[in-house]
């Protein structure tokens, strides 16, 4: 049993700004900015959506392919997913293109400037949905827009169900696209903003979105998560993390635990409850690939949440 997870592969410089952009940036001379931030803290993550989803669910024991174009400046991620058993089956290196890279500067009051370079992933499209390796379930994550519509179009007609996950991707599409996917997805997940604005370009509330799926997920941050399935709303608990060190990819990891659940065929109550472990064991690392999980560990604490036991296979 297996998913392919179709989405970006992406390197990610952060940097820290000890300061805060707003006593550097003159609102009166924005059409003149010309600003330069010494940023004394800066670290290389390996990251993208298909690759941290695919990353937490080898942690959880389930095996996940991403598939995704990458540059000629690979090699580096490649050893990681080599070290982790991550599988690069499907992941197509360009020799003319940089892997897909996002430059993040974050300040003192957690305001973020981004410059996000797609590279290789622009060819996303280029790449089809294999029908013969056994997938049994797809994730469409963000990547470059021709790629989440043609590989979208692929699942469905190989009949393969796949979580509809559009993330950071969702502005590039309007309402009649959006509902297009509705239409072939199995699956939604989206945050809770991201759901404000599906309800925006559709004119669909969530319960509507839902009845053209089996199931539309809803996370909330620490307020836990929403699953609308079958007429009704499961509320998932939120877990407390022992330290908020970074939420960056903690949507990531929930997806992974989404997805091993389904691939598990567990139900909705116990598939959200891991998928909000996993999210909150990402917020207490920095980076999206830097938590390793421990089988033992992870089912003891799932049982100290919830009161009742599940048993994950692990590394």
């Amino acid at each position: 049993m297996s998913a392919l997870i179709c989405g970006s592969i992406a390197y990610d410089t952060i940097m820290v700004f000890p300061g805060r952009f707003r006593d550097h940036i003159l609102p009166d001379k924005i059409h003149l900015l010309n600003v330069s931030f010494l940023v004394p803290q800066l670290r290389r993550e390996f990251g993208g959506c298909a690759g941290n989803i695919a990353y937490n669910l080898r942690m959880l024991g389930g095996t996940g392919h991403p598939m995704g174009c990458v540059g000629r400046d690979f090699g580096a991620y490649e050893r990681w997913m080599e070290k982790w058993d991550v599988s690069r089956s499907f992941v197509r290196v360009l020799g003319d293109a940089y892997t897909a890279q996002a430059y993040i500067t974050t300040d003192m009051d957690d305001n973020q400037i981004t410059a996000f370079h797609p590279g290789a992933m622009n060819c996303s499209q280029e790449q089809a949905v294999p029908t013969d390796a056994g997938i049994r379930l797809g994730v469409i994550a963000p990547d470059g827009r021709a790629g989440m519509m043609v590989h979208a179009e692929q699942f469905a007609d190989a009949n393969i169900p796949f979580i509809f996950d559009p993330g950071q991707g969702l502005p590039l599409f309007n309402g009649d696209e959006l509902q297009k996917f509705f239409e072939q997805a199995t699956w939604i997940a989206v945050n809770d903003y991201e759901c404000q604005l599906l309800q925006e370009r559709t004119g669909l509330k969530p319960a509507e979105i839902a009845e053209r799926v089996k199931a539309l997920i809803v996370t909330r941050g620490a307020k836990g998560s929403q699953i609308y399935t079958d007429g009704k709303v499961i509320e998932i608990p939120p877990v407390k993390a022992s330290e908020l060190v970074d939420p960056t990819g903690c949507g990531d990891a929930f997806r992974a635990g989404m997805l091993y659940g389904l691939l598990n065929d567990m139900d909705w109550e116990t598939t959200g409850r891991i998928a909000s472990l996993m999210g909150s064991i990402k917020i207490e690392t920095h980076g999206t690939q830097n938590h390793v999980i421990d089988a033992d560990m992870f089912n003891e604490r799932f049982a100290r949440e919830f009161d009742y036991k599940v048993e994950i296979a692990g590394l």
